[in-house]
């Protein structure tokens, strides 16, 4: 392992911190309760079950198995005991099952028989990661993790929950096959065993499936994986990691959150739209030359203390065409139409400032539809609008 290579630090992404950060403000009472340990009981009775479902490996018999464990451990600077099991699971795959200051990892199906050294290397890199996120600072990736797994068990779990926890788990994988990279030295291991795991193939070529990822990825979406993102993604999201792309950041927001829509909102995009609807409200009141005291009624019936202060704008660039989907457009449209209909008096320089507007959002179309169908307008009636608001702008 070169210099270079060893000198990529293995740090949780944004979105980790963002929903910590999030716990601590808005959710204290949960992570305060996310502190409470694991009790003895509890890893007791891990360990009794991994006794009793797997077959425990030891060194003499499986020498290189443990080798690549501690040399993954060494590079990604973790001490403590470990215990290996090989469950009787057919499926090829492995995973990490967490007890702080212990590492147990399961290994399930053919996989050691499957990957060579440098392989297996990354495999045990990219579960050891868990451990290494977990066992974080004081633990707050665990408690974060804890947090949503509790909130997940209930029937009655919030769409934002579930939405939080996904992503949450998204960026973990993410951050697990960043793992791998550095105990093997190289990306390509790593995507080896993403793709072995995949297929079931003995023989597979990282660099071959690398260039069908990124074809792929020209014609994907974001993500729709419930706990792990699509291989092809983690196999870019990864090279692109290593190589430290500048636009990794960006292509991160396009491949796993993907434009803002209403209809998947996580946490923090639940306190986002928040912020962005007070500051659109206030860059479309900019349209209007004079403020109604119905206008004002609107607004504080939404925030009420909007505009006892200067309230900052929202740049329109933020929400065009490619930053959110139509449920979202549908969303701004709506408040604008909100606001026209409070003041008979001046609906008709309302609709003509919420024409403007949506011109600008790439909405147009979405507004005549909404005019149309909910207010019953003419098609002759919308399209004067639209020609109106062209000629303003």
């Amino acid at each position: 392992m070169s210099e270079g290579q060893r000198q990529r630090a293995l740090e949780a992404l944004i979105y980790h911190e963002d929903v910590i950060a999030h716990l601590q403000r808005e959710e204290r009472h949960a992570w305060e309760w996310s502190a409470s340990g694991v009790l003895t009981q509890e890893v007791s009775e891990i360990r009794g079950a991994m006794l009793r479902d797997t077959y425990r490996l030891e060194q003499l018999g499986h020498p290189l198995v443990f080798e690549a464990c501690h040399t993954a451990m060494a590079r990604l600077g973790i001490e403590a005991p470990f215990t290996l099991y090989q469950a009787n699971d057919g499926s090829m795959n492995a995973s990490l099952v967490y007890v702080p200051g212990e590492i147990h990892l399961v290994l399930f199906g053919p996989i050691l028989e499957k990957l060579d050294q440098t392989e297996l290397l990354a495999l045990m890199g990219h579960e050891l990661a868990h451990y290494r996120l977990w066992s974080m600072g004081e633990r707050e990736h665990y408690r974060a993790s804890r947090v949503f797994d509790h909130a997940l068990s209930y029937p009655d779990a919030k769409p934002s929950h579930r939405e939080t926890a996904r992503l949450l788990s998204l960026h973990t994988e993410l951050f697990a096959d960043r793992g791998a990279a550095i105990a093997a030295g190289a990306p390509g291991p790593a995507v080896a065993v993403l793709v072995k795991v995949m297929t079931g193939l003995t023989n597979v070529d990282p660099e071959a499936y690398l260039r069908q990822a990124q074809e792929v990825e020209a014609a994907g979406g974001k993500s729709k994986g419930l706990s792990h993102p699509e291989i092809y993604l983690r196999a870019r999201a990864l090279q692109l990691w290593w190589e430290k792309s500048p636009e990794l950041d960006q292509w991160l927001d396009k491949h796993l959150h993907g434009p803002l829509s209403l209809e998947a909102l996580d946490l923090l995009g639940q306190r986002k739209l928040t912020q962005m609807t007070r500051a659109f409200l206030a860059r479309f009141m900019a349209e209007i030359d004079e403020r109604s005291d119905e206008m004002t009624t609107q607004l504080r019936a939404v925030f009420p203390d909007f505009g006892r202060q200067e309230e900052p704008q929202l740049d329109l660039v933020d929400i065009g065409v490619d930053r959110i989907d139509d449920t979202t457009r549908d969303y701004f449209v709506a408040l604008m139409f909100d606001l026209a209909m409070a003041d008979a008096d001046a609906t008709d320089t309302l609709m003509l400032a919420a024409a403007k507007v949506s011109a600008e959002i790439g909405a147009s179309e979405r507004l005549t539809g909404a005019l149309r169908r909910d207010l019953k307008w003419t098609k002759a009636r919308t399209d004067k609008l639209i020609a109106q608001a062209a000629k303003a702008a």
